[in-house]
């Protein structure tokens, strides 16, 4: 016997601004399956790319910071490429080689809390999280070594870094880089077989290939439906051509496909640091630079391979002090557009599952 029944409007969220962000999901549901959705932002409007175009150049590096909380490292790194690259600005060595340390830990630190907060999301409680944010605090001991802080850190400046690293800073960085792959193995015991997690993310909230580049997806939701694609090989930025690596990717564009990329990705990191601490040259850590820096009248984007893609600053001069026009190309916002697609099907706790494992921040879906 056919049950006629109506189709129901269900609002999830928004949720408190430590999970996930402020974002609401319209759902439209026919008893527990997902008809529609619709996402809906603008909870969190900070106006970050208009507060850019009223302050210097050296002033918006703290800005940028805000933007993605849990990366924020590779936010100020993406935006100094922009304002290098606009006016013609040239990075010493050594500091070059500290961005990409301090890039590539922050890919781990960020990943950590991805997977981990998406475990919890497919009903893992607790357990998984607390083993990922054991390494993460490392990681963020070393970068309070560096800069002071552990969340926001105003390190980059443009024409290097704010500051050398100090004396202790290496040996502990060695210690985590020797150390990082027995946990990452502990992980893949706990979990890559784990029989509620593969029946919680196999075949769940697919997205194809084709649906993949046809919403400018990037980052580990891109390469886990199968597109071999990282700004790092294809359009490498700072140093990157001279380290080895491989760019992890998946087939079926799952959850579960985008769990394991990342994982794979923190392998990755781990064998960059490893080679960059090799090579890590003597010298100075930053060119002389104004602190008004006035770039000649121009445009110019910088980007870089984020942990959630492909993170970019368009920057238009006037030359002047500051942007006449500053815009944020954030992978949070662009990989959301994705989500109506993997959803409509799928039931309520699924949602939650595939929602999480886009792993967003929703300060750089600012708008």
């Amino acid at each position: 016997m056919v049950i006629k029944t109506e189709p129901f409007v269900v609002n999830i969220g928004p949720a408190h601004p430590s999970t996930h962000g402020v974002f609401r999901m319209r759902a439209t549901l026919d008893g527990e399956v997902v008809l529609d959705i619709e996402p809906v932002f603008g909870y969190l409007h900070r106006g970050i790319e208009k507060l850019a175009e009223e302050r210097t150049y050296t002033q918006i590096i703290p800005l940028t910071d805000r933007l993605d909380y849990l990366a924020s490292m590779s936010n100020n790194l993406a935006y100094v490429l922009a304002v290098e690259k606009l006016a013609g600005i040239a990075v010493p060595e050594r500091a070059e080689y500290l961005r990409v340390i301090m890039a590539e830990l922050q890919r781990i630190a960020s990943h950590l809390i991805g997977v981990g907060a998406f475990l919890n999301d497919c009903g893992a409680f607790m357990t998984p999280i607390l083993y990922m944010i054991r390494e993460r605090e490392k990681i963020l001991d070393l970068f309070e070594m560096v800069c002071g802080q552990r969340l926001t850190y105003n390190y980059m400046r443009i024409g290097g870094v704010s500051h050398d690293i100090p004396e202790e800073f290496l040996p502990a960085l060695k210690k985590f880089v020797d150390s990082m792959p027995g946990f990452i193995d502990e992980y893949d015991q706990l979990l890559k077989e784990n029989e509620i997690l593969l029946a919680r993310s196999k075949g769940v909230g697919i997205l194809s290939r084709e649906q993949a580049i046809n919403i400018s997806a990037s980052g580990p939701v891109l390469r886990a439906s199968g597109v071999k694609w990282d700004i790092r090989k294809v359009d490498p930025y700072s140093i990157y051509d001279r380290f080895g690596f491989e760019v992890p990717t998946g087939s079926a564009g799952d959850c579960y496909d985008r769990y394991r990329v990342r994982v794979e990705e923190m392998r990755q990191s781990v064998r960059i640091l490893k080679q960059a601490v090799e090579k890590l040259p003597a010298g100075e850590v930053r060119s002389e630079v104004s602190h008004l820096v006035r770039p000649p009248a121009g445009e110019a984007y910088g980007h870089i391979e984020a942990p959630r893609g492909e993170l970019g600053f368009y920057l238009v001069s006037d030359n002047s002090i500051a942007p006449y026009r500053f815009h944020v190309r954030a992978p949070s916002l662009l990989n959301l557009t994705a989500l109506r697609e993997m959803v409509v099907g799928w039931k309520v706790a699924d949602v939650l599952a595939i929602f999480g494992s886009i792993d967003i921040c929703m300060g750089e879906a600012d708008r």
